[in-house]
């Protein structure tokens, strides 16, 4: 039988962890979710089923682990603070269908720690009904390059429901010609339908940040990831596209593509476009961006 969740509520944590002899780090992002309402948006939300593999990144206490190991075939969650480890262990011991791997969940900024791709392989290899999804209250200094270097996969999770900055959920869904419009928008939206499920004030954390968030679910759409030849080169295009977020575009195209065109050559591309030599990156929808990158894929050869 499955613990229950623990009642993740503020003055269960502040005994939890008074009792360990430990405090929040906030070098880990760690901030509790204690609005037990809210946890159960984050869950419901997440549509958990018997056939899914569920990642977890930050299993914490063990609240939320628990919650997605009732509903899922196996959750692998990843912890890497040793304290909050420990805290985990003696919550989830009674666990059968859970693996808790104590690493970071990246291997560096651009890749996912194998360790944690290995342990959804194998849950994942056991039944072809399985499917794989990301459900979590995400530590906020790994959101971005997870959810990013998670889409650069070749089978990525199917949704990912998780709690964020709502400045990051703006980014995401942010569109052309407006401030937070920028390569993470063009990444998710070319692949991605993106909902916000709720939007989640500092009280309903402990410690509380600075900062507002918010529970958004991140569905993967497979006809939009057929639609991008190749995603790594998109993905390295849209980064270099928005490196300098003012530069005018053709600056940008000559600096990604330098060795391989010259000013007529981007400005003969940009023309065959209808795309003004005076156009910046912001200004391009994702349609447009996609088309820009199999442009230049095509001229430089770069296939």
């Amino acid at each position: 039988m499955l613990p229950s969740a623990g009642h993740q509520t503020l003055s269960y944590l502040q005994r939890r962890f008074a009792e360990a002899g430990v405090h929040p780090k906030a070098r880990h992002g760690q901030n509790f979710l204690i609005d037990l309402n809210l946890l159960r948006v984050l869950v419901d939300s997440a549509k958990v089923g018997p056939n899914d593999v569920v990642l977890e990144v930050g299993a914490g206490t063990g609240s939320l682990t628990v919650q997605l190991a009732k509903q899922a075939a196996w959750v692998v969650t990843v912890e890497i603070d040793p304290d909050m480890r420990r805290m985990a262990e003696e919550q989830l011991s009674s666990c059968r269908n859970i693996t808790l791997i104590p690493y970071d969940a990246l291997k560096n900024k651009n890749t996912i720690n194998p360790r944690v791709l290995d342990a959804i392989a194998e849950q994942l290899a056991v039944s072809p009904e399985r499917r794989f999804k990301l459900a979590a209250n995400l530590p906020y200094n790994i959101a971005t390059p997870l959810i990013s270097n998670l889409l650069d996969l070749d089978r990525p999770p199917e949704s990912m429901t998780i709690t964020i900055q709502k400045e990051l959920a703006d980014r995401m869904l942010a569109k052309p010609c407006t401030k937070d419009y920028g390569a993470l928008s063009v990444w998710v939206q070319s692949q991605c339908d993106i909902e916000v499920a709720r939007v989640l004030p500092p009280q309903s954390f402990w410690p509380r940040p600075k900062v507002t968030s918010a529970i958004i679910t991140i569905s993967v759409r497979d006809d939009r990831r057929r639609a991008i030849p190749d995603r790594k080169f998109f993905h390295q295009f849209v980064r270099s596209m928005f490196f300098h977020r003012r530069k005018l575009l053709r600056g940008e195209l000559l600096s990604a593509t330098k060795g391989h065109l010259d000013k007529p050559g981007v400005d003969a591309l940009l023309a065959s476009m209808d795309l003004l030599p005076t156009a910046r990156a912001e200004e391009l929808g994702v349609p447009q961006m996609l088309a820009l990158c199999q442009a230049v894929q095509s001229a430089t050869g770069a296939v």
